[in-house]
């Protein structure tokens, strides 16, 4: 998580949508840089509103907003799947070694997952709350262009950033019965990527 207290911005950091490389990038302009632990570093809008938000509103009297990027949910999910497969992950509970993309994504569809395919939901992460709060400037993760333009123009500054944290590179593709039962049960994270402008 980024905070620019002046430009009253606070960048929220989804996992797998490279913002480490932003964090990397922008670290000597933030006002804060949360990067341990995970559980802050990625504070979803929930952890946002309980903890962060009630903050900068009663001790800074400023109203923050907050940015987030969303990943296609079928590249973030290979993206997670990647991530366990790396060589030291091999024998670990999580570890996709000896799982197939299909067995992956199907196990992630369950209601209650198994260890290996427990990533989390980028729609939950940014589900708005009963108060209001919510993200304001949401960006496609293959939308950079974009996403570089807007900090840019709003913290008045070139950004240059370099990939970091990236998963082994392979190529991954899902059986269409898997994609449809994915798209059937995770409806809502494909609803919230396609709600992007």
């Amino acid at each position: 998580m980024l905070v620019f207290y002046k430009e009253r911005l606070v960048f929220l950091s989804v996992p797998k949508t490279g913002t480490t490389a932003y964090e990397s990038a922008l670290r000597d302009r933030a006002d804060m840089v949360i990067s341990d632990p995970p559980e802050l570093k990625h504070a979803p809008v929930y952890r946002y509103n309980r903890f962060f938000r009630p903050m900068f509103d009663k001790v800074c009297h400023a109203e923050m907003e907050t940015l987030a990027v969303m990943r296609e949910p079928i590249s973030w999910l290979g993206s997670w799947y990647r991530y366990r497969r790396r060589p030291f992950m091999a024998g670990k509970p999580n570890s996709t070694h000896d799982i197939s993309f299909d067995d992956f994504v199907e196990a992630y569809a369950k209601g209650d997952p198994p260890g290996f395919a427990r990533v989390g939901s980028q729609a939950k992460f940014l589900e708005p709350r009963p108060n209001g709060t919510r993200v304001m400037h949401l960006f496609r993760y293959e939308a950079q262009d974009r996403l570089r333009a807007f900090l840019q123009d709003r913290l008045d500054m070139e950004i240059a950033t370099a990939r970091e944290n990236v998963s082994p590179e392979m190529p991954l593709s899902l059986s269409p019965r898997v994609e449809e039962k994915l798209r059937r049960k995770c409806a809502e994270e494909f609803a919230l990527y396609d709600s992007i402008a």
